[in-house]
């Protein structure tokens, strides 16, 4: 069964940056588009008592939220939206994205951040904490590029730590699907610890990548075109900015080692990254019960 893409939508520009790119992920890859608003949980606090006019009102302007947001998607990427509660925004994209079956859960930067770059906020930090199924960020300013332009480039930051099969899966999959070509990313060479000689660091980041590119070229499918780069600089925000970026490119990283099994944790590499990071970013757990692209449940084998 399709597993939907699900946004997580707030009548904000962050909403609207999510939306746009949930939108083309959707066209790229084929698949629903679930837009999903979250209200305060109906058994809040007793400080607050439920009153059924209020409750009414907010339900009736979040239905309105989502069709002013459904207006900006093009008319050929099949939709649905949904008013879900939770005791916070995440939580509540959480268990939509577990009852939805979604892919993906797609959310903008928080307010305040610079064009094209990526700022994190409550739902998002949150997100990438405890998130069952890869999250997608969306920079400020992603409502404003020509929708047309698609999924030209999948970035993997691809490394030498636990989870790295999940995530050249789920790059290589996103890639055979949208049609885009693949760019594996070694920043090994720029992600050792201090005090390593400069000239080991450049031995071991060419094994690196030579490794890498070995292992990928196996298992990528015949269509998709496959480039290895060496990250270089003094640090990873360096390294980032100087690789080159393309407006339809998307950065997919792995889930920290410190994340428990199926679950989402932001490591630090990546977390650097997203300070120069002027494209998207996916992150994805290190064990995934379907892959970010295909769409298709998988059972998990007994344990």
């Amino acid at each position: 069964m399709s597993r939907p893409i699900l946004v997580g939508y707030t009548a904000t520009d962050a909403g609207a940056d999510a939306v746009a790119l949930g939108a083309r992920l959707a066209a790229a890859t084929g698949r629903e588009l679930a837009i999903v608003v979250v209200l305060p949980a109906e058994d809040r606090s007793v400080i607050t008592p439920p009153d059924s006019g209020y409750d009414r009102y907010l339900h009736d302007q979040a239905t309105a939220w989502l069709a002013a947001a459904q207006a900006t998607i093009p008319d050929a990427t099949s939709r649905t939206t949904h008013v879900r509660y939770g005791e916070s925004f995440a939580a509540g994209l959480i268990d939509a994205a577990e009852e939805l079956e979604a892919s993906l859960i797609v959310v903008g930067a928080a307010n305040g951040g610079i064009r094209g770059r990526h700022r994190l906020g409550t739902v998002a930090t949150e997100l990438l904490h405890s998130s069952p199924v890869p999250v997608a960020l969306a920079p400020e300013g992603s409502r404003r590029l020509d929708p047309a332009i698609g999924i030209t480039r999948v970035t993997a930051a691809v490394g030498t730590r636990p989870g790295a099969e999940a995530l050249l899966e789920a790059s290589t999959g996103l890639a055979a699907a949208a049609g885009a070509e693949l760019r594996l990313l070694s920043l090994v060479s720029v992600d050792l610890p201090a005090g390593v000689e400069t000239g080991a660091i450049r031995v071991v980041g060419a094994a690196h990548a030579g490794e890498v590119l070995t292992q990928a070229l196996a298992a990528l499918p015949d269509q998709i075109e496959a480039e290895v780069v060496v990250a270089d600089g003094d640090s990873i925000e360096e390294a980032v900015s100087g690789i080159g970026w393309e407006p339809g490119e998307l950065a997919v990283v792995g889930s920290s080692r410190l994340a428990q099994q199926r679950r989402l944790f932001l490591g630090s590499t990546a977390a650097k990254m997203l300070h120069e990071l002027p494209v998207p970013m996916i992150v994805v757990p290190r064990t995934l019960a379907g892959t970010v692209a295909s769409g298709q449940a998988q059972k998990e084998e007994p344990r």
